[in-house]
């Protein structure tokens, strides 16, 4: 027999599924409070593990919808991708610092006070 608390899990696994994993959004849906989530995300390992499996989904799905853009020739989407993926074959953007002038420093001494 599902209990009102399996019953939500289920609701709010399907919610985050429709939601892409946003957990605000899955929360209003079901009528359920965040912390009530994070309650059963922290305490339930099966329902962590079911709502980390959608995190990787999302992520996929996220990805999918990167490799179009590049597909139909969105520059900043290619541009993204190998900025983060293509950092093996060298497509880093590394900033360069040139300062010009010296620098000045000053050491202080510290004697520690003599007792009276």
């Amino acid at each position: 027999m599902a209990t009102k608390t399996n019953i939500l899990k289920n609701n709010l696994i399907e919610a985050l599924e429709q939601s892409l994993g946003i957990v605000t959004t899955a929360c209003k849906k079901v009528k359920c409070n965040r912390s009530t989530f994070y309650k059963y995300y922290n305490n339930d390992k099966v329902f962590r593990a079911k709502v980390d499996d959608l995190q990787n989904l999302t992520l996929d799905f996220v990805e999918s919808q990167l490799h179009e853009q590049i597909k139909e020739g969105n520059t900043t989407a290619t541009i993204f991708y190998l900025k983060t993926k293509g950092k093996k074959r060298g497509f880093i953007e590394r900033q360069e610092i040139q300062m010009d002038g010296g620098i000045e420093s000053k050491i202080i001494e510290w004697t520690p006070a003599k007792d009276k």
